[in-house]
């Protein structure tokens, strides 16, 4: 009796309006404006959790002449804005990318807003990173996310991606930017303090239920937002899925072969694949697109941004950002190496630079920085020189750390003795002993700080201007003068953590139009495909003008591919009701 070998299994395929590679804003941003408009959305994410790099971020957007600027009467002129980007972006600036960003940021929000559960709340003051150059501004552009109850995701809370433990208070509860100058002020501010006990009242009833605070701030707020309307819609999410390549049919783009639960199959999409994948700041190939610096870099992505999206449309022959001011967002980190072998990253963005009483030095115990700028000119700091400046310290004095903490460090009361025992905090009873353990030159710190100290007597900063913008004193100590970003370092014992260059996120990307479409190698669009978020090449050209510059662009162009795609599907079937006729392909309009 002949045996005859049982034939594998044909796994159809299935069929989706859009796929969207990625579950960050923008293709968060992409999905919800999809499936609002009755689009079948399959999201696929290759982590474990959904959100990506935009769960961990501060979620704040920054655009033009939202509704919500014009409400509180800053409805400033498109000229301004185009003017300051010109300023900052310098050769880089793209007329066409930057126009659709202007013209359209206020469009995807207040369509998103409408939409789904995401509600900002305009910034009373938020200036401008280089708020001096012409067209900057001290408010009207940043936008705050809106804070939100976790246990509206239901069953998916468990799948949002949880912030380091170093952005978290009490081993799980998240705050703002405005809860953590409530807890630095506690002590002088009835109330602030009366801010913290609700904060902390909440806390302690959400961890009787759940593994963390269910009060949602920051990325996890948008994220969460933008999720529970994205679900609530219909649209498909596919968690530990991996996108093995494109299916392309006619140059087109018709849809994936993805990964999920042990099978793989093809997933057609008929009105195309947007790739929101993260960019490339995890790859492996990263380093070779950055200055070097002979130390460690660190990058705030996911280890799942290994560049999957470029490396999918590189099939298609796509074009690949060139030449930009820099190819990645940058910002200083601290690592706390723990006893497990782990390692916690921290990004020094908005908590200790800028207050008073801390400074940086590098290697040679000197200041290099206004260490009130922002993040990304911080670490162009750092990069100067061929690297010279790369790791520096955060140095401060026992007042300083006590009331605002020092990275990963919390102020008083709380003990910090652990960070201590596993290095990432040095602590010295004096400052030549505390050159000894961070390996710096005493008498140039010494000197150094002779020379500020002098100068904070005056609440000036005559060597780096610390405290000499807007943007400089929005960052530092409301309630300190005359300076809110210099008081002298005095008193001891002294302490310092080590900086390293690191990033927020890769700026370099894929090269789109104004619709989001992404563009070949002869600048032609492909059809099928798009790109958003940090998958799609920087429009500021790696530059960083305002709070929230990722997540703004990330936002309207998700907006804009999905409604690119819903109106190339949609457009025919209006045609055809018109003309009667019924019997067409759906996507025969789709090849332009």
């Amino acid at each position: 009796m002949t045996k005859t070998t049982p034939q594998p299994t044909q796994i159809p395929a299935l069929s989706y309006d859009v796929i969207v590679l990625g579950s960050g804003a923008a293709g968060l941003a992409a999905a919800v404006t999809a499936s609002s408009r009755g689009l079948k959305v399959l999201l696929v994410e290759k982590a474990a959790a959904f959100g990506g790099t935009s769960a961990i971020s501060g979620g704040a957007v920054w655009l033009h002449d939202t509704d919500q600027a014009r409400a509180a009467g800053h409805h400033l002129p498109a000229e301004q804005m185009r003017n300051y980007l010109k300023q900052v972006i310098g050769k880089g600036y793209k007329p066409e990318l930057v126009e659709a960003f202007i013209e359209q940021g206020r469009e995807a929000l207040r369509y998103l807003q409408t939409h789904s559960e995401l509600k900002y709340s305009l910034r009373p003051l938020s200036p401008d990173y280089y708020p001096d150059l012409p067209g900057g501004t001290q408010t009207g552009r940043a936008l705050e996310i809106d804070e939100y109850d976790g246990r509206r995701l239901g069953e998916h809370f468990k799948d949002l991606q949880r912030p380091p433990d170093g952005m978290l208070l009490f081993g799980g509860m998240m705050v703002n930017r405005v809860d953590i100058q409530h807890f630095l002020s506690c002590k002088r501010s009835a109330k602030s303090l009366w801010h913290c006990l609700k904060l902390m009242g909440r806390y302690a009833i959400d961890r009787i239920s759940h593994p963390r605070g269910t009060r949602l701030t920051v990325g996890n707020a948008l994220i969460a937002r933008l999720a529970t309307t994205a679900l609530a819609n219909g649209v498909d999410l596919w968690l530990q899925a991996s996108t093995e390549s494109l299916i392309v049919e006619n140059s087109r783009v018709t849809g994936a072969r993805i990964s999920w639960r042990g099978q793989t199959r093809s997933v057609l999409a008929q009105g195309g694949v947007v790739l929101a994948t993260g960019g490339c700041a995890a790859s492996p190939g990263a380093a070779e697109l950055r200055p070097v610096t002979g130390a460690p870099h660190w990058s705030m992505s996911p280890a799942t941004n290994t560049g999957d999206g470029h490396q999918l449309a590189a099939s298609v022959q796509a074009a690949m950002g060139e030449h930009l001011k820099a190819n990645f967002f940058w910002a200083p980190v601290s690592v706390l190496h723990k006893a497990d072998g782990s390692v916690e990253r921290f990004p020094h963005l908005v908590t200790d630079r800028a207050k008073p009483g801390v400074i940086a030095v590098n290697g040679a115990g000197r200041r290099f920085v206004n260490e009130s700028d922002s993040y990304h000119r911080f670490v162009e700091s750092m990069f100067a020189n061929d690297g010279a400046n790369a790791p520096c310290w955060l140095i401060c004095d026992a007042d300083a750390l006590n009331t605002y903490g020092l990275g990963l460090a919390r102020p008083r009361p709380v003990d910090n003795s652990a960070l201590i025992d596993a290095g990432y905090l040095l602590r010295a009873d004096s400052l030549a002993e505390l050159a000894r353990l961070a390996g710096v030159d005493a008498n140039n710190l010494q000197q150094t700080l002779t020379q500020f100290n002098a100068d904070a007597e005056q609440g000036m900063d005559h060597q780096f201007g610390k405290g000499s913008t807007a943007y400089n004193r929005y960052m530092g100590d409301p309630l300190h003068t005359p300076n809110p970003c210099i008081r002298p370092l005095r008193k001891a014992p002294f302490y310092a953590i080590q900086l390293f260059t690191g990033d927020l996120g890769s700026a370099r990307g894929l090269i789109t139009n104004a619709r989001a479409n992404v563009l070949n190698r002869l600048g032609v669009p492909v059809p099928g495909l798009y790109a958003a978020g940090n998958e799609m090449n920087s429009i500021m050209d790696g530059t960083y003008p305002g709070p929230g510059i990722t997540l703004g662009p990330g936002l309207t162009f998700g907006y804009l591919a999905a409604s690119d795609i819903a109106r190339q599907l949609q457009e025919p079937l209006s045609h055809l009701s018109r003309s009667g006729e019924n019997h067409v392909l759906r996507t025969a309009h789709l090849h332009h």
